[in-house]
């Protein structure tokens, strides 16, 4: 009995490595001096969840060119956007549930913006992981993800 269940939970792990990941990184409300947020470990925290096939990381038209280069020689796409950040990142989190290549979506935020795409990526069967810098920030996201992660203050 046991041998069956620990085959189906080693199946389960597998798949889930298999599985491609969205990441939505809110760069003005994650990467700051005082939260020392580092994207590599955001990456390796979310590894045991799938491959990051899309990951971008969302900032505002004051980022700084070192800021940029740093989230691209991490491996992630810079995406810098004049207006409302949230917006951005929440129309092209909602595409991603639309793609039938990504199974799972992954937002790293400190606040509750993107309830609505969490929920529609739930509603249409993507896994939903929410990665946040403070065990206090959204609540609301943290009661609907399919998992939450809280990154250590270094």
């Amino acid at each position: 009995m046991f041998e069956k269940f620990k085959g189906k939970l080693e199946s389960i792990v597998k798949n889930r490595k298999d599985a491609n990941l969205a990441v939505f990184v809110d760069g003005p409300n994650i990467l700051r001096k005082e939260l020392n947020v580092d994207l590599a470990e955001i990456k390796r925290l979310l590894s045991k969840y799938g491959k990051i096939k899309i990951g971008k990381v969302f900032l505002n038209q004051y980022a700084n060119n070192k800021l940029i280069e740093a989230v691209v020689n991490q491996g992630f796409e810079s995406v810098v956007t004049v207006g409302d950040i949230d917006v951005s990142m929440a129309a092209d989190a909602v595409e991603a549930v639309y793609n039938p290549a990504v199974q799972a979506i992954a937002f790293v935020t400190r606040d509750s913006d993107f309830l609505p795409a969490i929920v529609k990526a739930k509603r249409n069967g993507k896994e939903t992981i929410v990665v946040l810098v403070e065990e206090s920030s959204a609540a609301a996201l943290k009661n609907n993800a399919d998992h939450v992660i809280v990154l250590k203050k270094s």
